[in-house]
Protein backbone atom coordinates (compact mmCIF):
# COMPACT_ATOMS: atom_id res chain seq x y z
CA UNK A 1 0.00 0.00 0.00
CA UNK A 2 1.11 3.46 -1.00
CA UNK A 3 -0.73 6.18 1.32
CA UNK A 4 -1.21 9.32 -1.61
CA UNK A 5 -2.64 12.78 -1.73
CA UNK A 6 -3.44 13.56 -5.32
CA UNK A 7 -4.66 16.90 -3.77
CA UNK A 8 -1.28 18.12 -2.54
CA UNK A 9 0.99 15.61 -5.04
CA UNK A 10 2.10 13.24 -1.65
CA UNK A 11 3.86 10.09 -2.62
CA UNK A 12 2.18 10.07 -6.64
CA UNK A 13 5.44 9.98 -8.05
CA UNK A 14 6.35 6.53 -5.40
CA UNK A 15 3.46 5.27 -6.59
CA UNK A 16 4.04 5.81 -10.38
CA UNK A 17 7.23 4.42 -9.94
CA UNK A 18 5.98 1.48 -8.11
CA UNK A 19 3.39 0.52 -11.13
CA UNK A 20 5.66 0.92 -13.74
CA UNK A 21 8.44 -1.25 -11.81
CA UNK A 22 5.96 -4.15 -11.36
CA UNK A 23 3.85 -4.17 -14.53
CA UNK A 24 4.85 -6.97 -17.08
CA UNK A 25 5.83 -5.43 -20.54
CA UNK A 26 2.89 -5.97 -22.54
CA UNK A 27 3.61 -6.56 -26.52
CA UNK A 28 4.05 -3.63 -29.07
CA UNK A 29 1.29 -3.72 -31.32
CA UNK A 30 2.67 -0.77 -33.35
CA UNK A 31 6.83 0.16 -34.03
CA UNK A 32 8.49 2.06 -31.91
CA UNK A 33 8.39 5.42 -33.85
CA UNK A 34 4.81 5.21 -35.12
CA UNK A 35 3.02 7.50 -32.65
CA UNK A 36 -0.38 7.02 -33.78
CA UNK A 37 -2.79 4.85 -36.18
CA UNK A 38 -4.63 7.60 -37.70
CA UNK A 39 -3.67 8.88 -40.57
CA UNK A 40 -1.64 12.16 -41.26
CA UNK A 41 -5.04 13.46 -43.16
CA UNK A 42 -7.20 13.44 -40.12
CA UNK A 43 -4.33 14.41 -37.67
CA UNK A 44 -3.98 17.50 -39.74
CA UNK A 45 -7.70 18.01 -39.92
CA UNK A 46 -7.92 17.48 -36.15
CA UNK A 47 -5.19 20.31 -35.28
CA UNK A 48 -6.96 22.81 -37.81
CA UNK A 49 -10.39 22.11 -35.75
CA UNK A 50 -9.21 22.27 -32.69
CA UNK A 51 -7.35 25.84 -33.57
CA UNK A 52 -10.85 26.82 -34.78
CA UNK A 53 -12.23 25.88 -31.50
CA UNK A 54 -9.59 27.42 -29.36
CA UNK A 55 -9.59 30.77 -31.42
CA UNK A 56 -13.73 30.78 -31.57
CA UNK A 57 -14.21 29.63 -28.21
CA UNK A 58 -18.13 29.79 -26.96
CA UNK A 59 -19.38 31.72 -29.96
CA UNK A 60 -18.91 27.63 -32.39
CA UNK A 61 -20.19 24.99 -30.25
CA UNK A 62 -18.73 21.37 -31.37
CA UNK A 63 -20.36 21.46 -34.20
CA UNK A 64 -17.43 22.34 -36.89
CA UNK A 65 -15.74 19.49 -38.78
CA UNK A 66 -12.38 19.82 -41.04
CA UNK A 67 -12.35 17.44 -44.21
CA UNK A 68 -8.14 17.66 -45.90
CA UNK A 69 -9.48 17.97 -49.33
CA UNK A 70 -5.69 17.53 -50.96
CA UNK A 71 -2.54 17.30 -49.35
CA UNK A 72 0.44 16.85 -51.59
CA UNK A 73 4.09 17.72 -51.57
CA UNK A 74 5.27 20.72 -53.72
CA UNK A 75 8.66 21.87 -54.89
CA UNK A 76 10.71 18.71 -54.93
CA UNK A 77 8.60 18.01 -51.61
CA UNK A 78 10.10 20.75 -49.51
CA UNK A 79 6.57 22.69 -49.18
CA UNK A 80 3.49 20.39 -48.57
CA UNK A 81 0.24 22.04 -50.06
CA UNK A 82 -3.12 21.36 -47.73
CA UNK A 83 -6.38 22.21 -48.98
CA UNK A 84 -8.43 21.72 -46.46
CA UNK A 85 -12.02 22.87 -45.94
CA UNK A 86 -13.90 23.84 -42.09
CA UNK A 87 -17.69 22.98 -42.07
CA UNK A 88 -20.24 24.72 -39.82
CA UNK A 89 -23.49 23.62 -39.18
CA UNK A 90 -25.31 27.32 -39.86
CA UNK A 91 -24.12 30.48 -41.98
CA UNK A 92 -23.88 32.55 -38.93
CA UNK A 93 -21.03 30.62 -38.08
CA UNK A 94 -19.39 30.94 -41.38
CA UNK A 95 -19.29 34.52 -40.71
CA UNK A 96 -17.55 34.01 -37.19
CA UNK A 97 -14.99 31.60 -38.97
CA UNK A 98 -13.93 33.89 -41.64
CA UNK A 99 -14.18 36.82 -39.47
CA UNK A 100 -14.18 40.23 -40.24
CA UNK A 101 -12.33 40.55 -43.64
CA UNK A 102 -10.85 36.89 -42.79
CA UNK A 103 -8.89 37.94 -39.86
CA UNK A 104 -10.43 34.54 -37.86
CA UNK A 105 -9.71 32.46 -40.90
CA UNK A 106 -5.86 33.75 -41.43
CA UNK A 107 -5.39 33.77 -37.85
CA UNK A 108 -7.11 29.76 -37.90
CA UNK A 109 -4.59 29.29 -40.42
CA UNK A 110 -1.42 30.67 -38.89
CA UNK A 111 -1.49 28.85 -35.29
CA UNK A 112 -2.68 25.51 -37.27
CA UNK A 113 0.03 25.92 -40.25
CA UNK A 114 3.14 26.38 -37.66
CA UNK A 115 1.99 23.11 -35.58
CA UNK A 116 1.32 20.65 -38.77
CA UNK A 117 4.71 22.10 -39.84
CA UNK A 118 6.20 20.55 -36.91
CA UNK A 119 4.31 17.50 -37.47
CA UNK A 120 5.39 17.30 -40.99
CA UNK A 121 8.92 18.63 -40.93
CA UNK A 122 8.49 20.17 -43.95
CA UNK A 123 7.30 24.16 -45.10
CA UNK A 124 3.02 23.66 -45.18
CA UNK A 125 1.18 26.04 -47.56
CA UNK A 126 -2.30 26.07 -45.62
CA UNK A 127 -5.48 26.61 -47.86
CA UNK A 128 -8.46 26.87 -46.02
CA UNK A 129 -12.10 27.40 -47.21
CA UNK A 130 -15.29 27.33 -44.77
CA UNK A 131 -18.40 26.06 -46.16
CA UNK A 132 -21.74 25.45 -44.51
CA UNK A 133 -22.89 21.62 -44.59
CA UNK A 134 -27.49 22.67 -42.69
CA UNK A 135 -27.47 19.87 -39.68
CA UNK A 136 -24.48 17.78 -41.17
CA UNK A 137 -24.15 16.19 -37.45
CA UNK A 138 -27.25 14.31 -38.16
CA UNK A 139 -26.33 13.05 -41.58
CA UNK A 140 -24.56 9.27 -41.31
CA UNK A 141 -22.84 9.88 -44.86
CA UNK A 142 -21.54 13.28 -43.24
CA UNK A 143 -20.59 11.63 -40.40
CA UNK A 144 -18.03 8.83 -42.34
CA UNK A 145 -17.23 11.45 -44.57
CA UNK A 146 -15.47 13.34 -41.90
CA UNK A 147 -14.38 10.62 -40.07
CA UNK A 148 -16.59 10.31 -37.39
CA UNK A 149 -17.82 6.56 -38.04
CA UNK A 150 -16.35 3.44 -39.43
CA UNK A 151 -16.60 2.85 -43.27
CA UNK A 152 -18.68 -0.08 -43.93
Amino acid sequence: MVPISALQGNNTATLVKLIFDNLPEGPAYYPVDQVTDSPEHFIVGELIREKVLFLTREEIPHSVAVVVEEMTRKEQGETVYIRATIFAERPSQKGILIGKRGAMLKEVGRLAREEIERLLGNRVFLDLWVKVKKDWRNEEAYLRRFGYREVD
